[in-house]
């Protein structure tokens, strides 16, 4: 038996890229439509102004995750729905939304999971200095109160923050994503430390308003794995995991994670960026380590690694290359052994998954079905090496499939299916694909079939 009788089989999904209804009931704009107005920044044009129609269609969506078996449904919450300016006044129909969808999600049988921010920043914050701005910590937490004290009768499961390698490192330092401006290192340091600050003001605002809540925190990793079974290679590969790449500073995991849970920088930071490094207030770190009660962990891939070099850890070349996704990450399954353990060896708490899937190159088929076995085969090779590390003694509590239904895949639009429901976009119609039905049986054996 590898995974607990109460493990949590479920999907997952993300506000702006499914839920559509941009400018309805209030919903201020936040960055992400801003970016998609301005030409050139996302692929064809796209917008996420209808998306996957979630916000009319999630009665649907929900009966579909109902059929095929789902045990949790992590959703995000839209802040600038519940704040259109981003503070101050509250907006209730934005609020009322997230009540029914909630409600529908429970009557479901499914365990609701929510995610306070995934990305969709409210654009009148941004235009206060977004998280630059020292009150910024407040602004989530105040957001977070007033989700917690609305939803709490029946959410408990909360995500603070999904990603800031991503929100961070990618809207401001490599600019791919929105708002798409770079900042110098000093200013991205800041913005990340008020980030960790607003997680932590969040944990405490949400454990105000709900005392029985269940919250974490989910970042995300290059989850690098040993060439061999060697100790010399397994520890170059650990060392590679936690590593702070000095030209991709905020893709790291210990900048994002020592924080939260070892309560403290780590040193390699302050040899990269002391001089850079913002001040840090008196009871800062205190706050950012609010004790959590689980860490999400977002894994996709990771390279493999060996010993030498001059760091004692090197990318092992791979001259015939890996195997790759439609969206052109390699397959690498060792990721979901190695990187649940070597998190679970240096932050002892119980781990989700809290993203994993892929991209295909999908397509409706003459007889109406979705036919994606090289999704069934990736998740087969990656489950594997998931139950391995239960197996071992790795506290995994649940796996999350990226995503529930194909959506806006941010700067590439719409031209990558993550989905395991494809999704017309120009009829809205669902279709279950394959590998949802080969994840229905998944679930009803508990992943004892491997």
């Amino acid at each position: 038996m590898a995974f607990r009788k109460d493990f949590v089989w479920g999907g997952a999904s993300a506000s702006y890229q499914i839920e559509g209804a941009a400018a309805e009931d209030g919903r201020g704009p936040s960055i992400w439509d801003m970016f998609c107005k301005e030409p050139g920044r996302v692929l064809n044009g796209s917008t996420g102004d209808v998306a996957a129609d979630h916000y009319h269609r999630y009665q649907e969506d929900v009966d579909i995750m109902k059929q095929l078996g789902y045990k949790g449904y992590r959703f995000s919450i839209a802040w600038p729905r519940i704040f259109p300016e981003g503070d101050g006044k509250l907006n209730g129909k934005g609020l009322d939304f997230y009540d029914r969808l909630l409600d529908s999600i429970i009557a479901a049988g499914i365990i609701p999971y929510a995610t306070l921010y995934h990305w969709d920043y409210p654009y009148a914050l941004f235009r206060r200095g977004g998280w630059m701005n020292p009150d910024s910590p407040r602004w989530f937490a105040d957001y977070a109160a007033a989700v917690a004290q609305r939803l709490g009768d029946r959410l408990k499961n909360y995500i603070t923050f999904n990603e800031p390698q991503c929100f961070i490192g990618i809207s401001y330092d490599s600019t791919e994503h929105a708002p798409g401006i770079h900042f110098p290192i000093w200013d991205t340091l800041l913005m990340a430390h008020h980030v960790l600050l607003a997680h932590g003001r969040a944990v405490q605002a949400i454990r105000a308003a709900v005392k029985d809540s269940q919250i974490g925190y989910a970042p995300t990793c290059s989850a690098h794995y040993p060439a061999t079974d060697s100790p010399e290679d397994q520890e170059a590969a650990r060392k590679a995991f936690f590593h702070i790449p000095p030209d991709r500073c905020f893709w790291s995991v210990s900048l994002w994670s020592d924080p939260v849970f070892l309560g403290k920088y780590p040193d390699e930071l302050y040899t990269l960026h002391g001089p850079h490094m913002p001040k840090i207030g008196a009871d800062d770190l205190r706050i950012i380590s609010e004790p959590l009660d689980f860490l999400g962990q977002n894994i996709y891939n990771g390279m493999e690694i060996r010993a030498g070099g001059p760091l004692g850890a090197e990318i092992v070349p791979r001259k015939d290359g890996y195997a790759f996704t439609a969206a052109k990450w390699p397959v690498t399954p060792e990721s979901l052994y190695w990187g649940p353990k070597f998190l679970w060896e240096r932050y002892k708490k119980p781990l989700y998954i809290t993203e994993n899937g892929l991209s295909c190159a999908d397509v409706v088929s003459l007889d109406g079905k979705v036919h994606d076995p090289a999704r069934i085969d990736f998740l087969h090779r990656y489950l594997r090496c998931l139950k391995k590390a239960a197996e071992e003694g790795v506290d995994i509590r649940g796996y999350f499939h990226w995503c529930v239904t194909d959506n806006f895949e941010w700067a590439k639009g719409y031209t990558d299916r993550f989905g395991m429901v494809y999704c017309d976009y120009q009829t809205q119609r669902r279709i279950i694909k394959d590998s949802g039905y080969w994840y229905r049986d998944l679930i009803q054996n508990n992943g004892e079939e491997l």
